[in-house]
């Protein structure tokens, strides 16, 4: 994976460097002290996963990561735990507190590469894998009923099972690694298989479940393209 670090602290930007040397997963395309210029290059440069401190001056990492228009896989680095929330609130793979230690800096890439690996094309679109309870569970896409977001969380409710599978994504990153077309967004809390609608009526999706579902006005297009869909 091609990282890049931004710290404006050098201490901190010589200990990423000798971690990041020990991971063979991981290749250190650029490192920054300064956040501008840090932004500059992301913006012309693929980067798998970015390493970023919060506290920077003139533009702090987690400004920076939300004015990104291609954004890699993020994990903050920081000595303040008070901006946990606001570093997973823009969907960071993990969130490390100075002083970093090798063995927590490993269990982040682990993340990453995780990450990274549900993100590539598959050689079939009939399953997907997630994690669950430290687990990895395989999901057929065909006995999906539908997809729950929970804060941090999706709940994907399964029709052969009364137990959704409960994994920390967000609905977002659930839809990059699911086929294209196959599945939409109707709602801010809601995914739903196109195979699986059977009628819309009155902003309500029913699905062949028996399960309905609010389509909200920020996803209504769905319903004409669902329309076009069974012309």
């Amino acid at each position: 994976m091609k990282c890049v670090i931004i710290d404006d602290e050098p201490l901190a930007l010589s200990v990423l460097e000798k971690y990041i040397a020990a991971f063979p997963v991981l290749e250190l395309v650029g490192a920054f002290d300064d956040a501008i210029e840090g932004g500059r290059f992301l913006k012309i440069n693929v980067v798998d996963l970015l390493f970023i401190d919060i506290n920077m001056p003139d533009l702090s990492g987690l400004e920076l990561v939300a004015r990104l228009e291609t954004r890699p896989m993020v994990i903050f680095t920081t000595a303040h735990k008070k901006f946990a929330y606001e570093g997973f609130e823009l969907e960071a793979v993990d969130y490390l507190l100075k002083p970093i230690t090798i063995e927590r800096f490993e269990k982040a890439v682990q993340k990453a590469t995780e990450r990274f690996e549900l993100r590539k094309p598959r050689q079939n679109d009939e399953s997907i894998v997630v994690r669950s309870e430290y687990k990895a569970i395989k999901i057929v896409l065909t006995d999906i009923a539908y997809i729950e977001g929970m804060e941090d969380y999706i709940k994907i409710h399964l029709l052969s099972s009364r137990h959704p599978v409960l994994t920390l994504m967000s609905l977002k990153g659930i839809l990059e690694i699911l086929p294209e077309n196959a599945f939409s967004r109707i709602h801010r809390s809601y995914i739903v298989p196109n195979f699986q609608v059977k009628s819309i009526q009155n902003k309500k999706v029913k699905l062949s479940s028996g399960v309905e579902l609010p389509v909200s006005d920020s996803y209504v297009d769905f319903i004409e393209q669902w329309k076009r869909q069974q012309a």
